[in-house]
């Protein structure tokens, strides 16, 4: 189902993924946590660049389709907005399920967006971060310190939401023939 003129949304797991590596590094403290979090953007910038030079924009969406696409992206913001704010007011040790209910949260929201745009790429990579979701939150409720659960599913999702993009845009075979396999 994809235009001639390209991948829709190319970009979306490399974003994703940059987000999901600064949410992990938040878990490290100050110190360690900064250099992690650097090392993060700089393979988001990197892949980015590397993305943007080869797809562009991606493939242009019809008006309808566009219309859809922005409700969800609005949809999953605000109740990521809701999760992020409401869940540390709900009392003490409810603020260290943020990250993993967040994740819960866009694993859907690409569960969803697979459908609308027929990339079944995304209900894996969706899936994976619900499940990774559910093993922070699990995590979070049995451990004293927020570095588990947010370095699990941050950094987890991360990686796995790089590799999701990189493989569904082909640099992955691009890669094998420049190795020669």
């Amino acid at each position: 189902m994809r235009t001639a003129s390209g991948i829709p949304l190319p970009q979306l797991e490399i974003l994703l993924g940059g987000a999901g590596w600064v949410a992990g590094s938040l878990g490290f403290g100050a110190g360690g946590g900064t250099l992690v979090m650097a090392a993060g953007l700089l393979v988001t910038g990197w892949l980015f660049i590397t993305v943007r030079r080869r797809q562009g924009l991606g493939a242009r969406l019809d008006r309808g389709l566009r219309a859809r696409v922005l409700r969800l992206v609005v949809v999953v913001g605000v109740v990521l907005v809701v999760v992020g704010v409401g869940l540390p007011l709900i009392g003490q040790g409810w603020g260290e399920l943020t990250v993993p209910v967040g994740a819960v949260v866009v694993g859907a929201g690409l569960c969803a967006l697979s459908s609308l745009l027929g990339e079944r790429s995304f209900v894996a990579v969706g899936g994976l971060l619900v499940v990774l979701g559910a093993v922070g939150a699990l995590l979070a409720l049995n451990t004293g310190g927020a570095a588990m659960p947010l370095g699990v599913v941050g950094i987890g999702g991360a990686v796995a939401l790089w590799v999701a993009g990189v493989r569904r845009l082909g640099l992955v075979a691009e890669l094998r023939e420049r190795v020669g396999r």
